[in-house]
């Protein structure tokens, strides 16, 4: 991802708005301002009266941190970028339109089949804090916030970066060229790197792939077997799956040893509550989180940043002691869920106040000081050794529970689950730490990023290797049929168990797992992560299997087939193409047809009638007792002459 150091409007430049190929990328753009007296308030939407009162509430109050920030300077402005994912509402009609206005707004829904699919929607808040004593409580702050149905944050981020301090310099105007600019990019296409221009500035981001993205009814066009998990891609630089971008290493530097269990309570779908001292913090955590599981579709709601505010709080907070907590993963800097949520079986703290980041800076990540740098201040990054220390703190933090952040922040995880993956030590001794050197951490963080996806991303894969077979295509061999398409045989959790008993994990995985790795298994086949992946890996393999079987009957020699048939298999070769026949008829009624679905016709009927003609006479008749076969059949007589069978003549007329 790239983009120009500067960007500029240009007032005599006139980009008009094409609301439609908006609506591909992004929903609305918001302004929202912190009211004293009226708390959030939206002060712009853009384009307008896209949201509905209950929406326009949860994206307000989603908007804003938690508290303002103590830590600067009398003075000052402090700026950060956080996202968030609201459940959208049905949709309904926005208030305070007339009719016409709301003729507009149908159609324009109608077209968009995004929008009316979408079950989430994602909020990208440019939050600024402006601090000055002469203001009531020290301050105030405003929101600039992207709404889009795609969790795009590789555009996103970015796009707001040069949007945010825009629309602080020049106000609204910022938004209708944002917005105009936006609506002339080409549609997103999902697993491929895309060149956005924005005035004179070039945003360069790739896409999550079609297989990580919400299918929520039909499947990706972009989709294909190529993509398909469990098979590990040639280029690895190549997003795998949702927020490829986020910071694993910076966000989860002091707990890199529970690395391997944060991948298996997502694999398996647990409930997890992180918390940070900031929105961006815990944004990025979440976004880590369900970046270690690629490619495997993550199926569980995820909320990157969760208020009181939002609806499902409400219900949250009634779950009684002992009650199963549905599977989610919520990013709070709220103290305030550490009492709320107590049912929460898995607590992950992170992150570190700002009060205390230049202490930080003068510290590795296992928490010791560290001495002057070296060259660069490159060096191994240095781990958490067992020692008697170590071993009483672990202890402390285990009694004192996860409410003991309310006196000060730690970073740590408070879990019962016994994880089955052992911590990779030879893939940790390779991660490189900055020390010292501000000026190549960044650089550092791409590099360690890199090492910890490739190794998540391997092990996802390993994992899922089992399940291959299941998604493999099969194509008719020479000289069969290729109207008797197979049907695929249906799963069973217990078979499959069985069997991978048996056969054993692979040796990736059993230098890595401990004995009991059916076990992870078997929590996987229960979970909510598994059964939308495996149906929707199986949805793609029928249909490239259906592709090539569709293809190989297109090139089908049905002569030289029918020749070396016995009477009774050329009676089921007929069944067998009318019912191809009728199933791309169908499908030409209802408009979902192939683009040479007209093709297809002409030559399966061909292949009807060539089949017909070589049947015996008296079968003709009880064949066309059914009107709609003897449709099928109308034409002009044809004559067919196979080896070693008569000539006959067929002149098809309805019976009377």
């Amino acid at each position: 991802m790239s983009r120009s150091p500067s960007f500029s409007v240009k007032s005599e430049v006139n980009v008009k708005l094409d609301p439609e190929s908006l609506q591909k990328w992004v929903v609305a753009f918001c302004i929202i301002r912190f009211d004293l007296e009226q708390g959030q308030l939206i002060e712009e939407c853009y384009p307008p009266d896209c949201l509905t009162q209950d929406e326009e509430l949860e994206v307000a109050f989603s908007s804003f941190p938690d508290s303002i920030s103590q830590h600067q300077n009398r003075s000052s402005i402090h700026d950060c970028i956080f996202f968030f994912r609201v459940r959208r509402k049905e949709i309904s009609q926005p208030r305070n339109v007339s009719s016409s206005e709301k003729a507009e707004l149908d159609e324009l829904r109608s077209k968009s089949s995004v929008a009316t699919r979408s079950k989430y929607m994602y909020g990208f808040v440019f939050n600024r804090q402006r601090h000055d004593e002469r203001l009531r409580r020290g301050g105030e702050q405003k929101s600039v916030v992207i709404l889009s149905h795609n969790p795009y944050s590789t555009v996103f981020k970015p796009l707001l970066q040069i949007m945010g301090p825009l629309y602080f310099d020049i106000g609204r105007k910022a938004l209708e060229h944002i917005a105009a600019f936006v609506s002339m990019w080409p549609a997103p296409v999902p697993g491929k790197q895309m060149e956005l221009p924005i005035g004179n500035a070039l945003l360069k981001a790739h896409l999550p792939p079609a297989h990580s993205l919400p299918m929520d009814g039909e499947t990706f066009s972009e989709e294909s077997t190529s993509s398909m998990a469990p098979f590990l891609p040639n280029n690895l630089s190549v997003p795998q799956g949702l927020f490829h971008d986020s910071d694993l290493f910076g966000t989860f530097r002091g707990l890199l040893l529970q690395l391997w269990l944060l991948w298996e309570l997502q694999l398996i779908g647990e409930p997890i509550l992180i918390i940070a001292p900031t929105p961006p913090q815990c944004c990025e955590a979440v976004a880590g989180l369900v970046s270690l599981v690629a490619p495997l579709l993550c199926s569980v709601d995820f909320r990157p940043y969760f208020t009181i505010h939002d609806p499902e709080f409400s219900y949250l907070n009634t779950l009684q002691d002992g009650a199963t907590f549905p599977p989610m993963v919520l990013g709070v800097t709220n103290l305030f869920f550490l009492k709320s949520l107590r049912n929460i079986p898995h607590i992950v703290s992170v992150g570190t106040p700002a009060v205390s980041r230049l202490a930080q800076t003068s510290r590795s990540s296992s928490g010791s000081v560290s001495g002057a740098s070296e060259g660069l201040g490159l060096r191994q990054l240095s781990l958490k050794k067992f020692s008697p220390s170590n071993l009483l703190n672990a202890v402390k933090l285990r009694r004192d529970g996860p409410l003991c952040l309310m006196t000060e922040h730690k970073e740590a995880i408070w879990s019962t689950y016994p994880a089955v993956t052992k911590p990779d030590t030879s893939i940790l001794n390779r991660l490189i730490d900055a020390g010292l050197s501000p000026r190549v951490e960044e650089s550092m963080s791409v590099v360690n990023n890199e090492i910890l996806r490739r190794h998540f991303l391997e092990l996802t894969t390993n994992f899922l290797a089992p399940f291959g077979p299941y998604f493999r295509t099969t194509t008719p061999s020479e000289g069969s049929s290729p109207f008797d398409e197979p049907s695929r045989p249906e799963f069973s959790a217990d078979e499959f168990l069985a069997s991978l008993s048996t056969r054993g994990p692979g040796k990736f995985l059993a230098k890595r797992m401990r004995s009991n790795w059916l076990d992870l298994y078997r929590r996987f086949l229960k979970g909510p992560n598994f059964m939308p992946w495996f149906q929707r890996r199986r949805a793609v393999a029928e249909q490239e299997q259906h592709r090539l079987w569709r293809q190989a009957r297109m090139s089908a020699d049905v002569p030289r087939l029918v020749s070396k048939m016995p009477e009774l298999e050329v009676v089921d070769l007929f069944n067998a193409i009318e019912r191809h026949l009728l199933k791309e008829i169908e499908l030409q009624e209802s408009r979902r047809a192939y683009s040479d679905s007209a093709a297809t016709c002409q030559k399966l009927k061909g292949d009807l009638l060539t089949v017909f003609n070589v049947l015996p006479k008296d079968m003709h008749q009880l064949l066309l007792l059914n009107p709609q076969r003897a449709s099928l059949l109308c034409g002009s007589p044809e004559l067919t002459k196979l080896p070693g069978r008569p000539l006959v003549q067929v002149g098809v007329k309805s019976p009377r």
